[in-house]
């Protein structure tokens, strides 16, 4: 606080808390860097009239809006539905792609009306391990994503040049499955690894950049006061705002995902491999193009050097005395005050050292991100559910009538859902709990959304189970000699359909949390953390790879089902009191450090 009052000192058109009185920014910039308190207790800064305590938490408190999106974020989220678009595209594919053979008489892979895409022909535990290997690698290029963009280059320019290495992938990729190559297996699949590495690097890059790049296009950092038309005041809240980007954000991954997962498995069935490879690579030259058109409009955070080492010390202080194997008790008794300047310089005698870069902000960011890193730790027990429509619910189609419909067409209900139930959220079923006074913060939704995805593979358990009862072949439905179980494919709607919701709760909960949570210099890298989780998830995915065979099958989705419930539950336990500090754990400033004024 300056210690002036907004009505002695502030312009006139600040001396009421009327926010149609509040001028736009360029009016105010010659107080910008101060702030003034009215009369009735109101903060006012640049972003406008921030709200009371009794405005936010108490008997009066005002009903929280989002604000408008900003375009370049639309533009971001642009390039995202192009890079989805191609990848989901590609890899929807992939399943059939390395299990199944090629079609008798086929040079393209294409099986036509009736029969199933195939080219390796390596089996079901070949195609579960290697796309359970893709989703892995994809997950822990992010890391090394996040560092360069942290440090080196900058998230803008770190997603330009995964977007160059990303489409060499892609055109090797199509060369893995032209007619020439293709028909010797040996030669295809070394291709098609060689590939897989090359676009993991790049989407991994990408991924990690991305997210935090469209969050960070809405500039506004503390809520402030509005008057509706109705008369109604409200409070436009940045962390509403941001779960609103990243709820719109993850529809455009969906609708590219959707596009590309349709297109692809009707090009690879009715026409080969190779239409179905570069399709997404034509897309994916859409990235390049946004990208440069936009550039000199996105909000963009330029590298300053890494705050790792800084934030190791914090914790290394902040722990120092308090080891335990009980991580339950070692994170109660944390000492965060311990690393406080004002105590590091007491136990040095009155001098700052000079590995001491941080003030108390920094402290207490430290302290925010890692409980964001502890929440995500339960990430991966959600993904195992999640991945399964990756690979078993594919092969689970297979066996299964689909009259004339691909095998891998019918995971598309899962981006379908996503993209008519974010809308009907967005507009509807969050303001109507906000009304009801229902604060569904990010923490309550992650719960639900691991509920929902146990039930989901609660439903994928019992469709398995009846396929069993019905096929042919009884427990070894999958043989590709077996005739299909006479259950129509489209009883899997639910598995998809329920995934889906868990998505919109847990997955774009995931987004807003790491990107809230983060230290503005840490983004990049703790949006990398959280997305590592899906890597463990596919490691441990490996694992379970017994299970991903005839007879097991049932034991494969109950035990999913299991690990996301009881993890779920679990989770609840142990952060229901963190979701009670949401609001202060927010409202934590960017810490200094000595760098940042050179």
């Amino acid at each position: 606080m300056s210690g002036r009052t907004l009505d002695d000192d502030a312009p006139a058109a600040f001396t009421a808390v009327d926010l149609k009185k509040v001028p736009e920014v360029d009016e105010k910039k010659d107080w910008a860097n101060n702030e003034f308190e009215s009369q009735s207790g109101h903060i006012v800064t640049e972003d406008g009239v921030h709200p009371t305590e009794d405005e936010l938490h108490g008997p009066n408190k005002l009903r929280r809006v989002s604000d408008s999106i900003p375009w370049p974020a639309y533009l971001i989220a642009l390039i995202e539905l192009a890079e989805r678009f191609s990848y989901y595209g590609t890899t929807a594919v992939f399943t059939n792609f390395i299990q199944r053979p090629l079609p008798p008489g086929s040079r393209t892979g294409a099986g036509g009306h009736d029969g199933v895409s195939g080219a390796l022909g390596l089996g079901t535990k070949a195609s579960t391990g290697l796309t359970t290997f893709n989703s892995f690698w994809v997950y822990v290029i992010p890391l090394f994503g996040a560092y360069i963009a942290d440090t080196r280059l900058g998230r803008f320019k770190t997603v330009c040049w995964s977007v160059l290495i990303a489409l060499i992938g892609h055109v090797i990729m199509i060369i893995s499955s032209v007619p020439t190559v293709i028909i010797h297996p040996k030669q295809a699949l070394a291709c098609f690894i060689i590939a897989l590495i090359i676009m993991g690097v790049g989407t991994g890059g990408f991924k990690a950049n991305i997210s935090p790049l469209v969050a960070e296009q809405y500039k506004v950092e503390h809520p402030r006061i509005k008057e509706l038309p109705s008369g109604e005041r409200v409070i436009v809240d940045p962390a509403q705002t941001t779960a609103r980007i990243y709820l719109y954000f993850y529809l455009m991954i969906n609708v590219g995902s959707l596009l590309g997962q349709i297109g692809m498995t009707y090009s690879e069935k009715y026409v080969g491999f190779w239409l179905a490879y570069t399709l997404p690579t034509i897309m994916f030259l859409l990235c390049p193009i946004v990208l440069w058109l936009g550039k000199s409009r996105y909000t963009t955070s330029p590298p300053k050097g890494s705050v790792v080492a800084d934030t190791i010390r914090v914790f290394r202080l902040a722990a120092k005395g308090h080891w335990s194997l009980n991580f339950a008790k070692f994170s109660r008794s944390i000492d965060w005050d311990r690393a406080r300047p004002s105590n590091v310089i007491r136990e040095h005698e009155g001098e700052r050292p000079s590995w001491c870069h941080w003030d108390d902000q920094f402290v207490d960011e430290t302290r925010r991100a890692l409980k964001a890193c502890q929440v995500f730790l339960f990430y991966p027990l959600y993904w195992i559910s999640y991945n399964q429509l990756n690979n078993n619910l594919i092969s689970q189609a297979a066996t299964m009538q689909t009259n004339g419909v691909p095998n891998d067409i019918i995971q598309n209900l899962d981006p379908l859902a996503l993209i008519i139930f974010i809308p009907i959220c967005d507009h509807f079923v969050y303001p109507a709990l906000r009304r009801a006074g229902y604060n569904f913060s990010p923490l309550k939704r992650i719960f639900a959304g691991f509920l929902t995805a146990a039930l989901s593979m609660v439903w994928a358990a019992v469709v398995q189970y009846y396929i069993y009862q019905r096929s042919p072949c009884g427990y070894y439905a999958n043989d590709s000699s077996c005739a299909p179980a006479p259950l129509n494919v489209w009883i899997q709607s639910g598995s998809y359909i329920l995934i889906g919701f868990s998505e919109i709760f847990a997955s774009i909960s995931g987004l807003e949390y790491a990107f809230q949570m983060a230290p503005k210099r840490m983004r990049s890298m703790v949006m990398a953390i959280f997305l590592f989780m899906s890597a463990i998830s596919s490691a441990l995915g490996e694992a379970f790879n017994p299970l991903a065979a005839d007879p097991h099958l049932i034991w494969n989705y109950a035990s999913a089902a299991i690990i996301s419930g009881v993890a779920g539950i679990a989770f609840w336990i142990c952060f229901r009191k963190l979701d009670a500090e949401q609001d202060q754990m927010n409202e934590i400033g960017k810490g200094k450090r000595e760098d940042d004024e050179m």
